[in-house]
C-alpha cells in the first residue's frame, strides 16, 4: 500500500494553499478587475462574500476528499491538513457559512441575492456529483471545466448585477479569465496524475490518457490571446487582457519549472500566477 509522503510540516509559503486561502484571494482580485471594467463601485460585502464563498467551496471539497481517503495513502500536504484538522475545519466552515448567510441576507438586494442563489445551485450540484455520485463515471464532464466556469462567473456576478446594461463588455474578459482558470486546473491535474490515481480521483489529465500537449500549451495560447485582445481593444480601461497575458506567461513559466521544483511547490505557487490584477490597487 502506498505510504503518505506528507509527514513534514509545510513551509510557511505553502500555508495559503494548504489553508485554501489562495483561491479566495484570486477571486477578490478578479472581481475588483471586473468592477473596474464596468466602472461600478463594490461595497465591502461584495469581496467579503466572494472570498468566503470560494473558501467554503474549496474547503468543503478538500474536507470531503479527506473524509474519503485512507490517511496512509495521502499524497499532498493540503489533504493531510484537512484529515488531521477535520473537526476544527468543520466548525470554522460552519461559522463561515453562517457569516456568509447573515451578510447576504442583510446586505444584498433582491437581484443580487437571486443571482447568487442561482449560481449556488450548480456549485452544490458539482460538489455532490464530483465527490459522491459521478466520481468514477467515464462520461462525466471534467471537473476542470466545471470549476473554471463557476469560478469565472462567480467573480463577475456582483459587477454584472450592479451594471446589467454593460454586461456585454464583460464577455471577452470573463471568457479569458475562465480559460485562465481552466488552464490553471488542467496544469494541476497534469502535475498530480500520480496523486489522483492513488487517491482514486478522476482528472482531465487522466482522461486524456497521454495526450497532454494541449494542456501544457494552454498558458502560452492564453498569453497570445491576451496580447491580441489588448492590442485590438480600443478601450484603455481594459486591464483584463493584459492581466490574462501576464498570468498566462507566469503559468507557462511555472509549468516549465515544475519538473525541477516539484509538484508540491508548483501546486502551492500556481494560484499566485493569477493575482496579476493586484497591480490595479497601485494604479489610480
Amino acid at each position: 500500500m502506498p505510504q503518505s509522503r506528507t509527514s513534514r510540516r509545510p513551509p510557511w509559503w505553502q500555508w495559503p494553499s494548504t489553508l485554501s486561502l489562495d483561491a479566495p484571494f484570486v477571486a477578490v482580485l478578479w472581481q475588483a478587475l471586473f468592477a473596474r471594467k464596468l466602472d461600478v463601485h463594490l461595497d465591502w460585502h461584495d469581496p467579503v462574500l466572494i472570498g468566503l464563498a470560494v473558501w467554503i467551496i474549496y474547503a468543503a471539497d478538500r474536507w470531503i476528499e479527506g473524509w474519503r481517503l485512507d490517511p496512509n495513502t495521502v499524497q499532498t500536504r493540503r489533504h493531510e491538513f484537512y484529515i488531521r484538522n477535520r473537526w476544527p475545519v468543520f466548525w470554522v466552515g460552519i461559522a463561515a457559512i453562517i457569516a456568509t448567510t447573515v451578510i447576504a441576507l442583510g446586505r444584498l438586494d433582491e437581484r443580487e441575492f437571486k443571482a447568487g442563489f442561482i449560481l449556488l445551485i450548480p456549485t452544490v450540484l458539482y460538489l455532490f456529483s464530483h465527490q459522491l455520485v459521478h466520481r468514477h463515471h467515464p462520461l462525466r464532464l471534467p471537473k476542470e471545466i466545471v470549476i473554471a466556469v463557476i469560478f469565472a462567473i462567480g467573480c463577475a456576478l456582483a459587477p454584472a448585477v450592479l451594471a446589467p446594461e454593460k454586461i456585454t463588455s464583460l464577455i471577452i474578459p470573463v471568457t479569458l479569465f475562465g480559460l485562465l482558470c481552466f488552464s490553471n486546473c488542467a496544469l494541476i491535474a497534469s502535475w498530480e496524475k500520480e496523486v489522483d490515481t492513488l487517491h482514486g480521483q478522476t482528472s482531465l489529465a487522466l482522461q486524456l490518457k497521454g495526450r497532454w500537449t494541449l494542456i501544457h500549451a494552454l498558458p502560452w495560447l492564453l498569453l497570445i490571446a491576451g496580447l491580441l485582445s489588448a492590442v485590438l481593444n480600443s478601450d484603455p480601461t481594459h486591464p483584463g487582457a493584459l492581466c490574462t497575458a501576464a498570468s498566462g506567461l507566469l503559468l507557462g513559466l511555472l509549468d516549465l519549472a515544475q519538473p525541477r521544483i516539484g509538484r508540491e511547490t508548483a501546486r502551492a505557487l500556481v494560484d499566485f500566477t493569477l493575482i496579476t490584477p493586484v497591480v490595479l490597487f497601485f494604479i489610480p
